[in-house]
């Protein structure tokens, strides 16, 4: 609910495209749990999702985040996952429980970058993004948030803009992770991310690529 009435204070529903029938609550039943991976550059990240996907799913998040305002007490009140990627066995942990979570039927929402970009720009992905994936054989989910930054940037308590016809989210279809490897998974999943992703939200070497392709 916070989610909704966060958004609509700030006028920032996204427009939502890609494969729609991903969040048709009908079909995600028959369909099963999946891992959901976005690039991550704003805190209104975080509502967005909350809107939009099915609200039965767990998020993997800084540990820090437990002490923030609102976000803190909805990510501890509903259970979600809070790791510290410096400590090996909260690692062991969030990643035990995220398997868990999976094999309950329950889907779980993680950022591979591991934190928020500071310009907006996708930044790597952490090793061992798609291990609970890997480990329960359940598809993976991208999706490309655009805009979010511009409109919240990342050192932001508060959007300098509305996001209304500025923010998107595109889902995109499930990569299967069967006979996959970890490093399959993350060119998969970063290239599906990037296809949605404005010029200024691209990695530094495909904005050149691009750029020298169109010199060429």
């Amino acid at each position: 609910i916070w989610s909704r009435v966060w958004l609509s204070m700030t006028m920032s529903f996204p427009e939502v495209t890609g494969d729609l029938e991903i969040l048709d609550r009908e079909k995600a039943k028959e369909r099963g749990p999946c891992l959901y991976v976005a690039n991550h550059a704003s805190w209104l990240d975080i509502p967005i999702l909350c809107t939009v996907l099915d609200p039965v799913f767990k998020f993997i998040s800084k540990g820090e985040l437990r002490d923030l305002p609102c976000i803190g007490d909805q990510l501890v009140g509903g259970k979600h996952m809070l790791i510290d990627r410096e400590d090996r066995r909260s690692q062991l942990r969030t990643f035990k429980e995220g398997v868990a979570w999976l094999n309950d039927g329950v889907p779980i929402m993680a950022f591979p970058e591991g934190a928020r970009s500071k310009d907006g720009r996708l930044m790597k992905f952490k090793g061992g993004s798609f291990a609970m994936a890997l480990r329960t054989n359940l598809p993976i989910v991208p999706i490309t948030i655009a805009n979010a930054h511009a409109v919240m940037p990342s050192n932001a308590l508060f959007p300098v803009q509305p996001g209304k016809g500025k923010l998107t989210m595109h889902i995109h279809s499930p990569i299967e992770t069967e006979g996959m490897t970890d490093d399959e998974l993350e060119v998969k999943v970063r290239d599906a991310i990037i296809s949605k992703l404005p010029q200024d939200q691209l990695p530094l070497e495909k904005e050149e690529e691009v750029e020298g392709a169109a010199i060429a």
